[in-house]
């Protein structure tokens, strides 16, 4: 559908009337079974991003990814061969289903370079493209031919550098996945931004209420208020928050919003350590001496506004994957991995150029700390809605027009499930879908 900015007295949901104005119904992000729903009909069907190319330099390197999103026990092994080709397969030796690439603990994710992948349990030999090459006393076995025994591999492709992989053997390519946004967004300098802060935290609040948090600013001024200083804080609770922009493209979303001008217009808004390393929650303010990051090098999905106050932009690739780029030359990525209908694995990355001095080091690291803050406060907001909608006394709940994307979440993930049911000749017995 195309997309029209917002009039002045208009409202950005008017765009999109599919996704009604009524309230949203949340029983979709507490009710078990639509979860187990979800697992079958989202995660084992769409691509999932697990990670960046630079974390396999060389031939050899892997690392593993832990997937209970897909099912419990669930890994993969996601590796570079001989022909610089990412594969990825299964972490299961085909002998007795050990557990193939681990090291002291068999539920940590692990990383590395090797020439084959060899089981601790009895010594059977996989190459980097997954074939069987070895069989300790393989006499001992009956008519064994090492051709019928490969890993099990997993669709892996890549986009822009970012690897994703796919459960489903019957999905669509990845680029077609990723649809227009994809399409806009590529040729911007990821492969520059190598230096990386990571973070990791258990959430105990459905996944869906954590990217519901990330995709409106409603509540910016209201929560993050401690964030700015006294003075702006309370001239932005007063006059409120909205972004600039909103777009839908099928199954992803983006919002567009000012902010991380850098630097800011007056430097009495920011606290005066940000003043001193030039650098806060909007990252650093100055830019890298790299190609592809100013106005008029952008791809044209980014700032589609084309808004001379532009901050940022969040794309946000169903099912759990957030693409957050910033105007002074940064990025952020976002994934939400449940692990059952009230809790998920929360991992974000801050990518940055390498610094070449310590003030653009200590920057980088300014922004990574004051970032880390900023997410705690959603997550804890969080927890505290998933307790109360879980009792089922209010599950019907009125949302803004800023809201729009949180009803367009809602209701893709719902359409998932509905058609996975129609697929396996069942009704939908939950009723918890949004807009069903």
């Amino acid at each position: 559908m195309p997309h029209f900015p917002k009039p002045d007295a208009g409202s950005w949901t008017e765009n999109w009337p599919e996704l009604g104005t009524e309230p949203v119904d949340y029983t979709d992000s507490i009710d078990p079974e639509h979860w187990k729903l979800e697992q079958q009909a989202i995660f084992r069907k769409t691509w999932l991003h697990v990670g960046r190319v630079e974390r396999l330099p060389k031939t050899g390197s892997y690392f593993t990814r832990e997937m209970p999103s897909v099912g419990t026990g669930t890994s993969i092994i996601i590796v570079k061969d001989k022909d610089d080709t990412v594969r990825a397969f299964y972490n299961i030796c085909r002998h007795r289903g050990n557990k193939l690439v681990w090291n002291d603990y068999p539920g940590e994710e692990v990383s590395g370079s090797c020439r084959q992948f060899t089981c601790k349990y009895h010594a059977w030999r996989y190459d980097l493209k997954g074939d069987l090459t070895f069989v300790q006393q393989e006499d001992e076995f009956f008519d064994l031919d090492k051709q019928d025994y490969p890993l099990r591999s997993v669709r892996c492709e890549v986009w822009e550098g970012f690897i994703f992989v796919n459960f489903d053997d019957n999905a669509g390519p990845l680029t077609d996945y990723m649809g227009d946004f994809g399409k806009g967004l590529e040729g911007y300098p990821f492969h520059e931004m190598t230096e990386v802060y990571s973070y990791r935290s258990e959430i105990k609040a459905n996944w869906k209420l954590f990217i519901d948090a990330f995709i409106e600013f409603y509540h910016a001024p209201i929560l993050h208020m401690k964030q700015a200083t006294k003075e702006e804080a309370e001239k932005l609770a007063k006059v409120g928050f909205e972004a600039l922009h909103y777009d839908i493209k099928g199954i992803h979303s983006m919002i567009s919003s000012w902010g991380g001008m850098s630097p800011p217009k007056d430097l009495k808004m920011v606290k005066p350590i940000e003043r001193v390393l030039h650098s806060g929650l909007f990252g650093p303010w100055d830019r890298p001496d790299i190609e592809g990051i100013l106005p008029d090098e952008l791809p044209p999905a980014v700032n589609p506004a084309r808004q001379p106050t532009w901050g940022q932009d969040s794309f946000e690739f169903f099912p759990n994957f957030t693409l957050l780029l910033w105007v002074p030359g940064w990025y952020l990525t976002y994934n939400y991995w449940p692990t059952g209908v009230d809790s998920h694995i929360f991992e974000a990355n801050l990518y940055f150029v390498p610094p070449k001095n310590t003030r653009q080091r200590l920057s980088q690291e300014l922004a990574a700390v004051t970032f880390k803050e900023y997410a705690l406060q959603d997550a804890n907001t969080l927890e505290a809605t998933q307790t109360q909608i879980g009792t089922r006394a209010v599950t019907d709940f009125p949302l803004c027009d800023q809201e729009i994307l949180l009803r367009h979440l809602h209701k893709t993930a719902g359409d998932f499930v509905n058609k996975y049911q129609a697929e396996q000749g069942r009704t939908d017995t939950t009723g918890s879908a949004a807009h069903v």
